[in-house]
C-alpha cells in the first residue's frame, strides 16, 4: 500500500499523517535543489540571474499554500509537471556556442537558442507550476496537524532533503539517480493512475539523456564536459554549457598560451622558489611552474572533479610531481588558515562561472579579488616576493583589479596584454613586494577615469560596474513581482483577505534577507565550498527547529520581548564587523561566527512559532510567510548597493514592521 493511500484517509493516525508530511517535504526539498542545480547546468541564462529558480520556487510553494482550501486536489499531478519541465530543458538548451558556428549562443545539436525573453518565462512560470503542485500536497496535509507540530514535521523533511541531496551531489552522481530519487518519492507519495506513474516514468527517461553522454561528469558544482584530445594535444572542458579550461601540453603552451609564462619572465630571481597557485584547475599552471624550477608548489583547486581530471587527463601529469602538494578548497580560505610565506603567489583564471547556491549575488571566486584579500596575499609573500594575476577582463575590471594591487602593494603593477576577445582583453597583473623583485617593462596606467573602487569584503562584487544593478535586473525583478501579484490574486482572491498573516509576510522578508546574510558570511569565513553551503543551509534548518522544540515545551517570553532580543541580537551581529572574526584562530572563529549568525535565526523562529501556533488557518499563514520570503529574496540585491552588512539593518525594519502589523496579536499568552 502506498504512502499516499495510507496516510491520507481519514482514519490515518497523527503518527501516520506527521510520517507522510515530513516525506512530503523532503521531496519538495529536494525537488527545489534540483530545479537550482540542474537548470542552470544547462540554461547558460540562469549564470546572469542568481536566484531565479530559487524566487520560482518561493512563489510557488506559497502558491501551494495558498490552493489548500480549494475543493479539488491536484498535487498528484506534480509528476506530470515536473516532466514537461526537464522535457522543456533538454529540448531547448542554451550554451555558448562553438566559435566556428558564428553564433553566440546555441540550443541542441547546434540549432539556434531560444531568445531570453522566451525561454526566462517559460523556465520561471513552469518552476512556479511544478512547486505550487506539490507544495498543496504539503499543505494539505499541514493542516490536519496543529500548526507547532506541522512546522516540525515539515522542518524534519526538509532538513534530510537536504542531506540526501547534499550526499548525492557530493558523490556525483548523474542527474538520473536524482531522477530515479524523485519518481520512487512520487510514486509513493502521489501516484494514483496510469498518468502519473508514466510521467515518474518519463521523468527518468529524460534525466538518463543527459546522463548516457560519457563526456559530460557531474561535480558539487556544476556539470563539466571534457572533449576528446585535439591534434595538437590539447584537452577543452565546458561547465554549465560554457569553455571554462583546456589542457596543453607544455611544448604547446608557448605558442597557444604564452600568458602563463608571463609571470616568470617578470621575476629577478633566477626561480620561483616556492610557489602558491589559487585556481589550479586542471593543472597548466603547475605544469609551467614546475618547468621553470619551482622548490615546491601549493595548487589551491576548489572543485574536486576539475582537480581529479586534471590527475588523470593532463598531457604533462604535473599533479603527479613528488613537488606538488595539492588542496581542494576556496582560495580565500587557504589563504586566512595557513600561515606559510611563498616566493610567488598567482591567481591563475579563478572564474568559476557560477554562484554560491543560487543567494547573494556571489560567484565562487568574488571573495578572492576584494582589497582584504590581496592585502592577505601581501602577508603571505616573503621578502622578495610576488604576486600575479591573470585573466581576460573587461576595461573598467581590469582598471578596478589593478587599482586595487597598486593600492595594497603601494606601486602600480606591471601590465602585459595578450588577445583582444571584445569586449575583454588577456591581461597580466604582476608586483612585488619590492620594486626590484620583478622586472617591468610597462607599468600600468588606467585606461578611464575614475577608477573603480576596489570590491571588499561587505561588497564583494568585482564585476559590476558600481553600486548598481543593471536594469535588465530591475525589469526582470519587477516582472516576477508583478506575476507573484496576479498569480496570488487568483489563487488568494482580494490581496487584502490576506492581512491577517501581514506580520507573517514581513517575517518571512526578513528571514530570507538573515539566511542570506548568513551564507555569504560563512562563504568569507570559512570558504565558498559547496561543502560549507551545505552546513550552513543545515544549520539554519536546525535552528529552526530548535526554535519549534523550545516553543512546543517552554513558556515563552511575551511577543515584545522576543521582538526585543531578536533586534538587540541583529544589533550584535551588524556591530562585529567580520575582519574582527577572520582574525581569529580556526574553532574560536567557528563559535563565535555560529554564534553571530544563529542567534537572530533562533530568536526569529521562536517570534514566528509563538505567532503560528495561533494561526486560524496555518497553511494560509504558512503561504503568506513564504511569499515573504520571495520578496525577501528580491531585496537581497540591495547588497550591490548598501553592501551585505547592511542588509541587517534592512531585517531590523521588516522585523518591526512585523511588530506593528501583528500589534493585535502581542496579546496573546505566551
Amino acid at each position: 500500500m502506498r504512502l499516499a493511500d495510507r496516510f491520507s484517509g481519514a482514519d490515518a493516525t497523527p503518527r501516520e499523517v506527521r510520517l507522510r508530511l515530513a516525506g512530503l517535504s523532503f521531496l519538495m526539498l529536494f525537488v527545489e535543489l534540483f530545479l537550482i542545480r540542474w537548470t542552470q547546468a544547462y540554461v547558460v541564462y540562469l549564470s546572469y540571474f542568481t536566484n531565479f529558480v530559487l524566487l520560482a520556487s518561493f512563489l510557488g510553494i506559497g502558491l501551494g499554500f495558498l490552493r489548500a482550501g480549494r475543493e479539488r486536489d491536484r498535487s498528484s499531478s506534480t509528476p506530470v509537471a515536473l516532466a514537461a519541465l526537464v522535457a522543456f530543458v533538454v529540448v531547448f538548451p542554451v550554451s555558448i556556442a562553438h566559435p566556428s558556428s558564428g553564433k553566440a549562443l546555441g540550443g541542441l545539436f547546434g540549432a539556434p537558442a531560444l531568445p531570453g525573453w522566451i525561454e526566462m518565462p517559460v523556465l520561471f512560470l513552469g518552476v512556479v507550476l511544478v512547486m505550487a503542485l506539490l507544495a498543496e500536497g504539503v499543505a494539505r496535509t499541514f493542516v490536519l496537524l496543529p500548526p507547532l507540530e506541522a512546522y516540525r514535521a515539515d522542518i524534519l523533511g526538509s532538513i534530510l532533503g537536504v542531506v540526501a541531496f547534499t550526499a548525492l551531489s557530493a558523490l556525483g552522481v548523474r542527474p538520473v539517480v536524482l531522477g530515479i530519487a524523485m519518481a520512487l518519492g512520487f510514486l509513493a507519495l502521489f501516484a494514483r493512475d496510469r498518468r502519473e506513474r508514466l510521467a515518474a516514468g518519463a521523468l527518468v527517461a529524460l534525466l538518463s539523456i543527459g546522463s548516457v553522454v560519457p563526456s559530460d561528469l557531474w561535480s558539487p558544482y556544476y556539470r563539466v564536459t571534457v572533449r576528446d584530445p585535439s591534434d595538437v594535444g590539447s584537452i577543452a572542458v565546458r561547465v554549465n554549457g560554457r569553455p571554462h579550461q583546456t589542457m596543453l601540453p607544455l611544448s604547446e603552451l608557448p605558442a597557444l598560451q604564452p600568458f602563463y609564462l608571463f609571470p616568470y619572465e617578470m621575476l629577478t630571481r633566477e626561480d620561483p622558489g616556492d610557489v602558491l597557485i589559487v585556481g589550479a584547475g586542471t593543472g597548466n599552471d603547475v605544469a609551467v611552474a614546475l618547468s621553470r624550477g619551482a622548490d615546491h608548489v601549493v595548487a589551491v583547486e576548489i572543485d574536486p572533479l576539475l582537480q581529479e581530471i586534471g590527475s588523470e587527463r593532463h598531457p604533462d601529469d604535473p599533479y603527479g610531481d613528488p613537488r606538488v602538494e595539492v588542496h581542494v578548497t576556496d582560495g580565500r580560505a587557504f589563504l586566512e588558515r595557513d600561515d606559510r610565506r611563498f616566493d610567488l603567489v598567482l591567481f591563475a583564471l579563478p572564474d568559476s562561472l557560477t554562484l554560491v547556491s543560487g543567494q547573494g549575488s556571489l560567484r565562487l571566486e568574488s571573495y578572492l579579488f576584494t582589497r582584504e584579500a590581496i592585502e592577505a596575499v601581501r602577508e603571505h609573500l616573503s621578502g622578495d616576493g610576488v604576486f600575479s594575476m591573470y585573466n581576460y577582463y573587461r576595461p573598467d575590471v581590469l582598471d578596478r583589479f589593478a587599482g586595487t594591487v597598486e593600492e595594497v602593494f603601494g606601486t602600480a603593477p606591471c601590465f602585459d596584454l595578450g588577445e583582444t576577445l571584445e569586449p575583454r582583453t588577456q591581461a597580466v597583473i604582476t608586483a612585488g613586494v619590492r620594486e626590484g623583485n620583478v622586472h617591468c617593462a610597462t607599468a600600468w596606467t588606467p585606461s578611464e577615469m575614475p577608477i573603480p573602487q576596489p570590491a571588499t569584503d561587505d561588497h564583494p562584487f568585482p564585476y559590476l560596474r558600481g553600486k548598481s544593478l543593471p536594469a535588465f535586473y530591475f525589469v526582470s525583478l519587477a516582472l516576477m513581482l508583478a506575476a507573484a501579484v496576479v498569480l496570488v490574486r487568483r489563487e488568494a482572491g482580494r490581496l487584502r483577505d490576506l492581512r491577517g498573516y501581514l506580520d507573517l509576510f514581513f517575517m518571512g522578508v526578513a528571514f530570507l534577507l538573515l539566511e542570506t546574510k548568513n551564507v555569504v558570511g560563512f562563504a568569507l569565513l570559512f570558504g565558498t565550498t559547496w561543502v560549507v553551503n551545505a552546513l550552513v543551509f543545515a544549520g539554519i534548518l536546525l535552528a529552526v527547529l530548535g526554535a519549534i522544540e523550545v516553543a512546543r515545551r517552554v513558556r515563552l517570553p511575551r511577543p515584545p520581548v522576543l521582538y526585543a532580543m531578536l533586534l538587540v541580537a541583529v544589533a550584535i551581529a551588524y556591530v562585529v564587523p567580520s575582519r574582527t572574526l577572520l582574525a581569529l584562530d580556526l574553532a574560536p572563529r567557528f563559535a563565535a561566527a555560529t554564534a553571530l549568525a544563529f542567534a537572530p535565526i533562533f530568536l526569529a523562529n521562536l517570534v514566528f512559532a509563538q505567532r503560528f501556533k495561533n494561526t486560524a488557518s496555518s497553511a494560509a499563514a504558512f503561504g503568506a510567510n513564504l511569499l515573504g520570503a520571495m520578496v525577501g529574496g528580491t531585496l537581497e540585491y540591495a547588497a550591490v548597493v548598501t553592501g551585505y552588512r547592511a542588509l541587517l539593518i534592512v531585517v531590523a525594519v521588516v522585523y518591526g514592521l512585523a511588530f506593528l502589523a501583528g500589534r493585535r496579536h502581542l496579546t496573546v499568552a505566551a
